[in-house]
């Protein structure tokens, strides 16, 4: 049957996250939204293009007066302004115009790069989500954040700029490796300490079905993980407060996963930044230690990592990049720790010992 989550913007309603089992109920959608005779680009990456694209593009064409499709090279390296313009070029020599549309095809870099791209061709023209990675259904494809990376700084150029529609086939989430299921159960895992301790426990307690990837206990989970994203994102849609929250884990993890050169995943290095903002937060008497030991047995049994060993860079050097994150606010790092499981808070007093601490922690070093 499907579910359906609204998203609201200002008090309106902006687009709906649409969880199905198959991608057959995308044409009819996209007609409900008027989109039929326009022209459309679907952008993916050399991954995803293999697995889904003729599908897709079989499922548009009949619907669309022109269906054109932009593969870039899978992977973090082509998240850039480069990759950004090659897109511009092919939508102008394809003539799109502001009443075309882009389908973003695939995990969180194609979410972001044509988000972005959507936003700044002829200042904006609109875009769908599709996302094909447990990662980008219940994190990146909400919310309305795009973005690509800018030299050596993640995300750093980006705009908010909300989608029309976000349709979710959670049967692709079968053909994910391991790793990549793991890397999404980062973020999940996250939104149920900072949010809801009665969704974290239901991550606890339903670790085998989810790992057999049984499709009820998966559908609970991602509608679960994205009913959260959404009641953050009403409510602070431009991150001027609130929002800092979903970046529970990431100022540490943003920095071990720029340093390892992405060689670890996304979801891997939040695990780790998760570990040590745990660590902080439990010196600080918020949570106890066994608390902090449930939450990272909890880490480990969806085979994700909360200690990293033989670390290539210092703890000093992983603090100096925290310092270069663009979450930083008049010099201070905005750092979120755990009052308790569930309820997460944004602090800008921690001293440069503190983080140290939770560094350390992590690394072994």
């Amino acid at each position: 049957m499907g579910r359906k989550i609204t998203v609201n913007y200002e008090q309106k309603p902006c687009y709906d996250i649409e969880l199905q089992q198959s991608f057959q109920e995308l044409p009819e959608k996209l007609k409900a939204l008027g989109y039929e005779n326009r022209k459309v680009c679907i952008v993916t990456d050399s991954n995803v293009g293999k697995l889904y694209l003729e599908e897709i593009q079989a499922l548009l064409e009949p619907m669309f007066s022109k269906c054109v499709s932009y593969t870039f090279e899978e992977g973090e390296a082509s998240k850039n302004t480069d990759t950004v313009g090659k897109v511009y070029e092919h939508l102008i020599l394809n003539s799109f115009d502001r009443k075309d549309l882009l389908v973003a095809l695939g995990g969180g870099v194609v979410g972001d790069l044509t988000g972005f791209t959507a936003a700044t061709y002829l200042r904006g023209i609109d875009f769908i989500q599709v996302p094909t990675t447990l990662l980008a259904q219940v994190d990146s494809s909400i919310g309305g954040k795009t973005g690509v990376d800018f030299m050596q700084y993640k995300n750093m150029v980006g705009a908010f700029y909300m989608p029309k529609l976000v349709y979710m086939n959670l049967s692709v989430l079968k053909t994910l490796p391991k790793r990549q299921i793991a890397s999404g159960m980062g973020e999940i895992i996250k939104h149920g300490l900072i949010k809801e301790e009665a969704y974290f426990s239901y991550i606890v307690e339903n670790s085998a079905k989810i790992q057999e990837l049984d499709m009820e206990a998966l559908e609970k989970l991602v509608y679960g993980s994205c009913e959260i994203k959404r009641k953050v994102v009403e409510n602070d849609p431009k991150e001027q407060g609130e929002r800092a929250l979903l970046n529970f884990g990431h100022t540490l993890g943003h920095a071990i996963e720029k340093l390892s050169g992405f060689s670890l995943y996304h979801g891997e290095c939040v695990a780790l930044g998760m570990a040590g903002a745990g660590y902080i937060s439990m010196k600080l008497g918020y949570i106890t230690e066994e608390q902090l030991n449930m939450i990272e047995e909890t880490i480990k049994s969806y085979d994700l990592p909360v200690r990293i060993e033989n670390f290539s860079h210092t703890p000093e050097e992983i603090l100096a990049t925290t310092k270069l994150d663009k979450k930083m606010e008049s010099g201070k790092v905005k750092f979120i720790v755990l009052k308790e499981i569930g309820n997460a808070v944004i602090t800008k007093e921690l001293t440069d010992a503190e983080i140290l601490a939770g560094i350390t922690y992590v690394t072994g070093a």
